[in-house]
């Protein structure tokens, strides 16, 4: 095991990290402040990535493709609130029910501009489309085409317009419809309206995350939102076991998230270079997810086990 190899993937791990924390800022608003287990993720990743790659190969320049993405994903997210609050479907099976049709329309926006009518990726090579907004390439070079730096700064500033859109009056009211939707529903919130607004939010950030990633690995792919779910959530789980005590303020909150991204992202590239086969890669983030989740209720219990002993003592 060669230690220098490993330090020599750390800044990619974290690059990674940073633009998937982005995508769990998107998980943690439906997961968190909404209350709603949303699987569309899986799919409006991909078309964020889809919209993006499509652009930029047209022509389009990166930022506006990015800013495309996030408004497709808007509209993905659209779809999943109205199946859930217009038409009565479970919030779960709505996402569901999203992500597989976005499969199919995935696959037809990565085809657009050929004669084959879809297509499973799309390539970007760095060399023909030079000024696209990240890439794996310059991860190594401490200079400002770094990605790190732009996917700092994007973070910073996303964290930044959330925790100010969620101090608003506006915002305060989506928080309250995860919260407490009889309560909301008393002060004269649109609860379905709110939902709908909130998955919007989140699936326009999820694609967001697409667009970047699809520019930062150089291509983009049907499937490249697999699992996408386990990540956010890993993320999620993760940033609140670490940061939970001290991160109380709305804004540190987000910031533990992607935090949590980059924790996740390392763990995994020390486990790959250890020797783990990448073919374990799903079962080890279930897993991870798995042990993050139950922390809270082992603390819950070992803490009642504290005081039942020591009202045994007493």
């Amino acid at each position: 095991m060669n230690i220098t190899q490993l330090l020599n993937q750390m800044p990619g791990a974290v690059a990674q990290g940073l633009i998937w924390g982005i995508m769990a800022i998107g998980v943690y608003i439906t997961f968190r402040i909404l209350d709603i287990a949303d699987l569309t993720v899986d799919g409006s990743i991909a078309t964020g990535g889809a919209v993006a790659a499509i652009l930029i190969t047209s022509g389009v320049h990166p930022w506006l493709a990015v800013f495309a993405a996030f408004l497709v994903g808007m509209a993905a997210g659209a779809v999943t609130g109205l199946f859930h609050t217009g038409m009565g479907i479970p919030a779960i099976l709505s996402g569901i029910l999203t992500q597989l049709a976005l499969y199919s329309i995935n696959l037809r926006i990565q085809g657009i501009g050929t004669d084959l009518g879809s297509r499973a990726n799309v390539p970007m090579s760095i060399n023909k489309y030079k000024n696209m907004l990240v890439s794996l390439r310059n991860v190594g070079n401490f200079s400002l085409d770094n990605p790190i730096w732009l996917l700092l700064l994007i973070t910073v500033l996303l964290i930044g317009v959330m925790y100010w859109f969620f101090g608003t009056e506006y915002g305060c009211g989506l928080r309250a419809v995860g919260a407490n939707q009889q309560m909301a529903r008393a002060q004269g919130i649109n609860t379905n309206t709110g939902k709908v607004i909130g998955l919007m939010i989140s699936n326009g950030l999820v694609a967001f995350s697409g667009a970047l990633m699809a520019q930062y690995q150089g291509f983009s792919d049907v499937s490249m939102g697999r699992g996408a779910i386990v990540i956010g959530l890993a993320a999620v789980i993760i940033g609140e076991v670490i940061f939970g005590k001290k991160f109380r303020n709305f804004a540190l909150k987000l910031l533990a998230v992607s935090l949590g991204a980059i924790i996740y992202y390392l763990v995994i590239q020390v486990v790959l270079w250890m020797g783990l086969s990448t073919d374990d890669l799903k079962l080890l983030t279930a897993l991870v997810v798995a042990l993050f989740l139950a922390m809270p209720y082992w603390k819950s219990r070992l803490s009642a086990r504290k005081l039942k002993g020591g009202a045994g003592n007493g």
